[in-house]
């Protein structure tokens, strides 16, 4: 990058890329290409990646690169399951020439940085896109960390390298002809093919998925006899079928945008090879989802006094009757996902809201609910019309402090719960 194309990224950094690219056409001192990267680049990070994004000599990649790479804030939460203690360390710890975090999709690297700050041992990083990986490099220069920028394919560096004391893959989730794929096995590179060499190499497994992806149809038997070149000196007193799996949804302001696998070597191996423990994540929420004690409790609409909305990660992972019985609230029916209580569960997580009115559809009761309102916030949940055609039949405009719920509760009847959000 010369001296003028430098100069024109930091003046022009935080205008409109699009303009940019009529106004500086036809300037020969300008790398105009590589400055429109920077600068939108740049723009996107200091949302997703504020911490890099103040740091002057950061080089972006591409757009889909940016994209695709994981927030500041998801990163974060992987990097603290990546610094929890092994489950089943190997005695007397790491020894040198072991390495205590090895990333074997690097991409732009994000993921890699936070994570490595909790490794105790000098970490990895991996990646078979040259570009990508120069970029990589002079990034974590930039940064200050130290670290091992390996260019290869994970394959390759996985038969090569020693004990890890986490390694972490990325799969890129996209066919040859750019297409998005989902299905593990259908994934660069095939994590179920190195599933066993993984289970030998590392004490800790993280593995992001689509969240697009049912982690109920996930497959992960390891099977010894799979046509995989196991490493079998690399831990021999591993059993490959004792291991821990976590699923962890994680979701950024109510938005879902990662799935996790976790996958650990324990002795002894879970009762009945199922899963170790299933996390749904909100921003700084962490719910560990508990084994149902009851039965859930349904339609329990006297005297609820208020309306709970599970986040995004919770209606991911389907786990309601499992929320019922935690937070001791009544689902209003098997389909609703909606959850009523006569006290305030403070600490519920989701949205919590005061009902202040309940109707039916009867014109007469309608037209008494909503005597003093005249714009409302509304969902539907398990009903027979759709958001637009309630909200012309109630004659309401979008907006303001009131949210109305429609739904059907579990005696077929269709409800109306007017409410207000209670801040949290």
């Amino acid at each position: 990058m010369n001296e003028a194309t430098r100069e024109f990224i930091l003046r022009h950094r935080e205008d409109d890329v699009r303009r940019l690219a009529l106004k500086g056409a036809g300037r020969a001192d300008v790398d105009m290409p590589l400055a429109l990267q920077q600068i939108a680049g740049w723009q996107t990070a200091r949302k997703k990646l504020p911490t890099w994004a103040a740091v002057d000599g950061i080089l972006y990649p591409p757009h889909l690169n940016m994209e695709q790479c994981s927030s500041e804030q998801t990163a974060r939460y992987k990097a603290r399951i990546a610094a929890r203690p092994p489950i089943n360390p190997p005695e007397g710890g790491l020894t040198e020439g072991e390495w205590g975090l090895v990333d074997l999709t690097g991409g732009f690297g994000v993921d890699f940085y936070f994570m490595a700050h909790g490794a105790n041992r000098p970490p990895l990083y991996v990646e078979q896109n040259p570009e990508l990986c120069e970029i990589a490099r002079h990034n974590f220069q930039v940064l200050g960390l130290e670290c091992s920028v390996v260019c290869g394919t994970a394959a390759d560096v996985l038969q090569r390298i020693g004990h890890a004391a986490c390694i972490y893959l990325d799969p890129a989730r996209r066919d040859e002809h750019g297409g998005r794929t989902y299905a593990l096995e259908d994934c660069t590179p095939n994590v179920l093919e190195l599933l066993p060499l993984l289970c030998q190499k590392a004490d800790r497994i993280i593995i992001k998925l689509s969240p697009m992806l049912d982690w109920h149809c996930l497959d992960l038997n390891v099977n010894v006899n799979d046509n995989v070149n196991v490493n079998l000196n690399a831990n021999p007193n591993v059993n490959l079928n004792a291991i821990s799996r976590e699923v962890h949804i994680v979701s950024v302001g109510n938005e879902c945008k990662e799935l996790l696998l976790v996958l650990g070597v324990v002795e002894p191996p879970p009762v009945g090879g199922g899963w170790s423990g299933l996390f749904c994540v909100n921003d700084d929420q962490v719910w560990q989802v508990p084994q149902r004690k009851a039965s859930p409790s349904r339609g329990r609409l006297e005297g609820a006094l208020y309306l709970y909305e599970p986040n995004a990660s919770i209606m991911k992972a389907g786990c309601f009757d499992e929320l019922a019985d935690y937070y001791q609230v009544g689902e209003l029916s098997a389909n609703s996902h909606l959850f009523v209580s006569d006290r305030l569960v403070s600490d519920f997580p989701g949205r919590s809201f005061r009902i202040e009115r309940t109707t039916s559809l009867n014109k007469k009761e309608l037209k008494q609910a909503l005597q003093d309102i005249d714009r409302a916030n509304i969902s539907v949940r398990n009903f027979p019309m759709s958001v637009e055609a309630l909200r012309q039949r109630l004659r309401l405009k979008d907006g303001g402090d009131v949210y109305i719920f429609a739904t059907t509760t579990a005696d077929g009847s269709r409800q109306l719960f007017i409410c207000r959000k209670i801040a949290k």
